[in-house]
């Protein structure tokens, strides 16, 4: 007999005869099913009974932790940013109250015909609208999302008036940055905008939880770790949805650190002053200490126009400007240095004895290689005659550097130049520095597939042909000839401090070096030729010196734009103004004991000593005469 016929056995009709109940099998039927069913009760039992073991001992934790997340949530408290001061206390970067306006959507019946009734009382865009109706999309119903940032003060009063009026809308204040002094010093203050998607790769994202804004440009972001500050947290109690009924606890953030520059802000703006209707770049540095005085470049822009967001049209015409003032051409301006290279290339000729301070070159007026005939000429056509190093220098007589750059070769040319940062990046503490181009063989196989021509040393020698340089280059480079070889690193800041004004602190080290040459001799030769471009007879900027109470050495520069034919002579009146030649000039002062040394460059502004030279010296004077004595001690630096 089957199992199945055993537990349900059917009677079968017989004609024949009648089969009676078995009663011992139907008692053995009945106690199997009572057996197998509480078996499977037992089962189920067993199996509900280790699952709540599982729960309750072993995953206990867990599920306590997902319990409490749905009832306890940890909310960021964003720090305050740090503020920017000069290096006298003058206020370049500070936080404001900003007010927004906010609508919870959730408790709005009709968001379109709220927010047209909300723009008779504040300006709102079409861009507004659309981040706004984005943003929805990352918001809870009943969280608040900020339709407009930065209302005025006349929109808030407005608001207020009406506010009965707009269930779910409201205006509710935080704190923003504001820079007074808008587009003075905006190159190297820079400024703050929203965290972008490769910057979160970058960045801690746990200590930017609850900011939307980090430094972009400027110090703004080369200092973001000390202005920052670190974030802090409050732990609350929600409801099933999420809000919020109380706060359990709270740490409070550590706001960021202020930071002080060594920027002179009068400096720096009267520097901007003189240059305002150019576009041109100044860098003024102490050579004791490297200590960044002034960096200008102009033309320049309002550095609250990127706060909260710059509107599609600002931003167009500021990025499409034919001037581009987004541009900083102080570390990014790669330009030819021309004639300020002249002392450097004739401090490499008594370094490697090709020449002596008493060696003596005619200058006719051009310059030729041997078995060709391009002639090499000089800005003045007549020639200088006779010239040593130090009247080569003072008359700025290309002849004397074509001539000796073609003896050194770009080898050697090459690696005593990049002695002095030349084709190097200086290593200020400002983001995008540009490291201009020293060229050497090995770079125009490199870069142009071509191989290095004598004619191409010859041009190198009085900055021009392939080599760059920027404003920064030259000024450290001139306050490092005007120390002996002594380089220090460019510092725009040099300390920050505790929000609460205690626990003053250095920045980072800086590095420091010193340029050896064989004989401490040789750098006398190169300033004093410096000081005849400034008190020499025939000098390239004598005139800028009358008057000065202080004695000065520099140098002059004139960078061509583009080349002219072998026979046809410059005539800047029949050349549109951005054909122009730009205008050099470096300078330091006091010549015994430097305390400034300076780079100026006006972009197609012709002559060096006609055009940039009388600004280096207004710049001069202002520091060193118009200025307090406190103003000319040096600030802390470090060590």
């Amino acid at each position: 007999m089957s199992l199945f016929s055993f537990l349900f056995p059917f009677k079968r009709r017989s004609s024949r005869r009648v089969v009676l109940k078995d009663a011992v099998q139907e008692t053995r039927l009945f106690s199997t099913r009572v057996i197998l069913g509480w078996m499977g009760m037992l089962l189920a039992l067993s199996f509900i009974v280790v699952r709540l073991v599982y729960l309750q001992v072993v995953d206990h934790e867990r599920y306590t932790t997902l319990s409490e997340s749905n009832r306890l949530k940890i909310l960021p408290i964003p720090p305050t940013r740090g503020f920017i001061f000069d290096r006298n206390g003058v206020l370049l970067a500070e936080n404001r109250a900003s007010y927004r306006l906010e609508l919870i959507p959730e408790r709005i019946p009709n968001l379109d015909e709220t927010i047209n009734d909300l723009r008779t009382l504040v300006h709102i865009s079409e861009e507004d609208v659309t981040r706004f109706r984005q943003q929805m999309r990352r918001y809870r119903p009943f969280d608040p999302v900020p339709l407009r940032f930065r209302l005025t003060e006349d929109e808030v009063a407005r608001f207020s008036v009406q506010s009965y009026r707009f269930k779910g809308v409201g205006i509710e204040s935080d704190l923003s940055r504001y820079y007074p002094l808008h587009q003075s010093g905006a190159h190297i203050i820079g400024y703050v905008g929203r965290i972008s998607e490769e910057e979160l790769k970058v960045i801690d994202p746990s200590n930017y939880r609850g900011t939307n804004y980090i430094g972009k440009t400027g110090v703004e972001k080369s200092y973001e770790r000390y202005l920052h500050g670190q974030v802090g947290y409050q732990e609350v109690e929600t409801d099933v949805r999420g809000r919020v009924l109380r706060v359990l606890a709270r740490k409070a953030p550590a706001p960021g650190k202020n930071l002080y520059l060594n920027i002179d802000m009068a400096l720096q703006s009267f520097a901007e002053e003189l240059i305002r209707d150019e576009r041109a770049a100044i860098v003024a540095i102490d050579p004791q200490n490297g200590a960044v005085l002034a960096l200008v470049s102009m033309p320049s822009y309002d550095l609250n126009l990127f706060v909260g967001g710059i509107d599609a049209k600002t931003y167009k015409e500021l990025r499409d400007s034919p001037d581009r003032p987004l541009y900083n051409r102080a570390i990014r301006g790669q330009y030819p240095p021309g004639s300020t290279i002249k002392s450097f290339v004739g401090l490499a000729g008594l370094e490697y004895g090709i020449r002596t301070e008493h060696s003596r070159v005619w200058c006719s007026g051009a310059f030729q290689l041997k078995g060709q005939s391009h002639r090499y000429r000089d800005w003045k056509r007549s020639g200088h005659g006779s010239v040593n190093f130090h009247t080569a220098v003072e008359q700025s007589c290309d002849v004397y550097f074509y001539d000796l750059a073609h003896d050194l070769g770009i080898d050697r040319l090459h690696t005593f130049m990049t002695r002095f940062k030349f084709g190097q990046k200086t290593g200020i503490d400002l983001v995008g520095e540009l490291s201009g181009l020293m060229p050497s063989r090995e770079w125009k196989r490199r870069a142009r597939k071509a191989a290095w021509y004598p004619g191409e040393t010859v041009i190198t020698g009085i900055g021009q042909g392939y080599m760059l340089a920027t404003p920064l280059q030259l000024a450290v480079a001139t306050a490092t000839l005007s120390m002996h070889g002594q380089f220090l690193q460019p510092r725009v800041a040099f300390a920050t401090e505790e929000a609460s004004g205690h626990e003053s602190e250095a920045i980072p080290a800086q590095q420091r070096d010193q340029v050896l040459l064989k004989e401490d001799n040789f750098w006398v030769q190169a300033i004093l030729g410096m000081e005849a471009v400034i008190y020499g007879s025939r000098g390239t900027a004598r005139k800028v010196a009358r008057g000065a109470p202080y004695r000065f050495a520099g140098k002059t520069g004139t960078a061509q734009v583009f080349g002219i034919k072998q026979d046809e002579r410059y005539n800047a009146a029949r050349l549109d103004k951005r054909l122009h030649d730009h205008a050099w000039f470096v300078a330091f002062a006091p010549v015994e004991k430097p305390r400034i040394a300076i780079a100026v460059i006006v972009e197609n502004g012709g002559g060096g000593s006609s055009t940039a030279a009388p600004i280096a010296r207004e710049v001069m004077d202002f520091y060193l005469l118009n200025n307090p004595a406190t103003l000319l001690s040096q600030p802390a630096t470090t060590k």
